[in-house]
């Protein structure tokens, strides 16, 4: 646990870091209407890479994957920080988030495989904990930094690195994981469609009605490769041999209200905590520091919700009520940050979001917990990447979508009222948005226009996450709450030992079964399935695994039962006793 919430620390507080530093960011490279964008990037390489980690993993070995995510996060964080532009930084945030996906996924799957269902709440909270202390520690930090001359913005990402290095050693020294090869193939096919389909959505999400109209050629181009993917990805899953998402997955219910709801959790959480900065800094002129102090009520909050919560399912085995509950406050703070505006209190802003931060705390571990809990064994990994791939999915949509409603809504806001103030700009142009400082400095009236249409805009993007938390509340009602596996059941009483006459004929059965095996022909046999399950799957036919079966472990066991049972002979040459 210390390796894992170690390395999970060391990703959470660079997201978190670049978080109240991303306005500054992308005013200095960019402007603001590139906002989105840096922030997509990192949403849609984890979203679609979280999944195939966990395959992954299955196939290489959870501690190797876990490391190997970790490094390649460290590379990318260095070369964002090297950036010269933005479509560098664009790029870097893309591969930052290969990295990412790889630690979240991959830390609840290895939670899953050493903790029981039952304890598992206690340690979902420890996990939550971690998210609140690096989204605390990471505005502040990242405050910090962007506000220290000597220092600069780059120093954000660089940050992370010496954290990455003692997470890398502790995970060498410390996390102690058999390695156990579970798949021989990788499904390159449904990997590939699906990240297709999710690049061809956000695409559309992000530069629709920008870089071209909604009712426009490319609109209908990028829906419509979207839904083929899609297709494609829904064809290939079905068909291959070790599918990234098994369809028998989207056969149990739990994994199907889990997966919907993750995805309204990651869309409501992700695009008002990426565009929570933007209103702080820009509406409210507060400095990269103060707006980093702005968050602690949600992290308290969350931190707070999720610890408490893993607690009370730990003794009770009862966690329906919290994801219940969770969504439904999310609802009411999204509604409630909706109502701010340029002159709304610091006290207001907190108690609004601290009401976020408790319904993310009840909600997003409970989810995985669920859906953890309602799998078989053997699709923890599959099932555990599947959930943290759909709140991905949702973060990054809901990031693309939003940002394309602030966007449009700035624009259209800051066209209306310069018309209505008869101010005229050079070339008829919007104002430059560069960074929040720059913004400040605008003369008065146009930076009376800019914040006003800002503060409607971000309006507009939270109110339209009510509906979206309510879905997921309502996804969460249909769940059914599942005993949770790993109680404290009595002690099964000891086994009585076997007579002889029970050894014998134990070792008798599993003789005649082996010479039945090896007698099958090729026509189906539910004796020839049962045993050939007993091997690991891989490319050989049923036949033969059960005849190996038979071979290896059937005739060696039937011969030492009867060994077990036999009296011992004696040496009529030696005099001694022999079996």
């Amino acid at each position: 646990m210390s390796g894992l919430m170690l390395a999970m620390l060391t990703s959470m507080i660079s997201t978190s870091v670049v978080g109240t530093a991303l306005p500054t960011i992308v005013g200095e490279l960019g402007g603001q209407d590139q906002y989105s964008w840096v922030a997509s990037a990192t949403m849609l390489t984890m979203t679609v890479s979280t999944p195939l980690w966990g395959k992954l993993s299955d196939l290489w070995g959870r501690k190797l994957l876990f490391q190997s995510a970790l490094g390649l996060f460290v590379a990318a964080s260095l070369v964002a920080g090297l950036s010269q532009n933005i479509g560098q930084l664009i790029a870097a945030r893309a591969i930052q988030g290969l990295g990412v996906g790889g630690l979240s996924a991959l830390a609840q799957v290895i939670l899953g495989d050493i903790v029981s269902p039952r304890e598992r709440g206690r340690y979902s909270g420890y996990m939550g904990a971690v998210f609140g202390i690096s989204t605390v520690a990471g505005p502040l930090l990242g405050g910090f930094i962007v506000d220290t001359d000597w220092l600069g913005w780059r120093w954000c990402f660089y940050v992370v690195v010496p954290f990455a290095v003692i997470a890398f050693a502790v995970i060498q020294r410390v996390l102690k994981l058999p390695k156990v090869r579970r798949n021989t193939s990788i499904d390159i096919w449904g990997a590939t469609t699906i990240t297709a389909s999710a690049s061809g959505l956000m695409l559309l999400l992000t530069l629709g009605g920008t870089e071209f109209e909604w009712n426009s050629f490319w609109t209908y181009a990028l829906g419509a490769f979207s839904l083929l993917m899609l297709a494609l990805a829904v064809l290939s899953e079905r068909t291959a041999r070790n599918p990234i998402l098994p369809p028998r997955l989207f056969r149990n219910p739990t994994f199907v209200l889990t997966s919907i709801a993750s995805l309204f959790v990651g869309m409501a959480m992700f695009g008002a905590m990426i565009y929570l900065p933007q209103y702080l800094q820009i509406v409210k002129g507060l400095s990269p520091t103060e707006s980093g102090l702005m968050t602690l009520p949600m992290v308290v909050a969350l931190f707070l919700a999720g610890v408490i919560s893993g607690k009370i399912v730990t003794q009770t085995g009862r966690w329906k009520i919290f994801p219940v509950a969770g969504l439904l406050i999310v609802a009411v703070g999204l509604f409630l940050l909706s109502r701010l505006h340029v002159e709304s209190s610091q006290w207001l802003i907190g108690f609004d979001v601290g009401v976020l931060g408790v319904g993310l705390g009840l909600s997003m571990q409970m989810l995985i917990l669920a859906a953890q809990n309602g799998s078989e064994l053997r699709d923890m990994a599959s099932t555990t990447a599947g959930v943290s791939f759909f709140r991905s999915l949702g973060g990054a949509v809901g990031v693309a979508a939003f940002g394309a409603i602030l966007t449009n809504r700035l624009k259209n806001e800051m066209a209306d009222m310069l018309r209505a103030a008869h101010i005229a700009l050079p070339g008829g142009s919007s104002p430059k948005l560069g960074s929040p400082s720059s913004i400040q400095a605008l003369p008065g009236p146009i930076k009376h226009i800019v914040l006003e249409a800002f503060t409607r805009g971000l309006e507009t993007v939270f109110i339209v996450g009510v509906p979206i938390a309510l879905l997921g509340f309502v996804a969460t009602l249909f769940l059914k709450e599942l005993p949770l596996r790993g109680g404290a059941a009595p002690a099964p009483p000891e086994p009585k030992p076997l007579s002889k006459d029970d050894l014998v004929l134990a070792g008798l059965l599993l003789e005649l079964i082996a010479q039945r095996i090896e007698r099958v022909t090729d026509q189906p046999s539910a004796l020839l399935s049962a045993v050939a399950r007993m091997a690991p799957p891989d490319d050989r036919t049923e036949r033969e695994r059960a005849r190996s079966v038979a071979q290896s472990v059937l005739r060696p066991t039937s011969r030492a039962l009867i060994a077990q049972a036999a009296p011992p002979r004696k040496d009529l040459v030696t005099g001694g006793v022999s079996s």
